[in-house]
């Protein structure tokens, strides 16, 4: 039992031949999660009123908690718009909120003016992912910014209404519903 204590050590083995058969699928499965927890599919900015709003669109595959950053780099300084990883800054704090939906990340910046302008970043990071955080930037000038749409929010969130409308052919067919 010696010898083969001593070659499976040297081997690497000794200690998946010791662990726990249930620790060693959650220690395989926590290295997997972690290798890529969350990425940014699209950052977009739009003028909802007086107000920016920036949408930070992410695919997330885990459960863990999510972090963010909303910074605004202008005449070559960061300035920390809200934050969850580090402190906002005081002139921010009373104009902008962020709100958080499935894969959607939005930051609303009140009382937008000219002098807002300039280099948005979303910075994303989920609890236990060690593989780094995730940055997307877009440039914001306000006489070139598109007005929200007002149900673009309602769509995404309603896959359901996407399968209503698909399956509605079929309901008429076997005289469910009648139009």
């Amino acid at each position: 039992m010696k010898a083969h204590l001593s070659l499976a050590a040297t081997s690497g083995h000794l200690v998946l031949e010791k662990m726990n058969p249930t620790v060693s699928i959650a220690v395989i499965l926590t290295v997997l999660q972690a290798a890529h927890c969350q990425m940014i599919r699209d950052l977009s900015a739009c003028l909802l009123g007086q107000s920016l709003r920036v949408d930070c669109r992410y695919e997330n595959k885990t459960s863990n908690p999510l972090t963010y950053e909303f910074s605004l780099t202008k005449d070559n300084r960061k300035h920390i718009i809200q934050s969850t990883i580090s402190v906002s800054e005081n002139v921010y704090r009373n104009r902008a909120n962020v709100t958080m939906h499935k894969n959607l990340v939005c930051l609303y910046l009140h009382s937008f003016t000219t002098s807002d302008e300039g280099v948005y970043m979303c910075e994303l990071k989920a609890t236990n992912d060690y593989t780094g955080n995730q940055i997307k930037n877009i440039t914001v000038i306000k006489d070139k910014l598109e007005k929200c749409a007002g149900f673009s929010l309602l769509i995404q969130n309603t896959s359901w209404l996407l399968l209503l409308l698909l399956s509605l052919p079929l309901l008429q067919a076997v005289d469910f519903v009648s139009l």
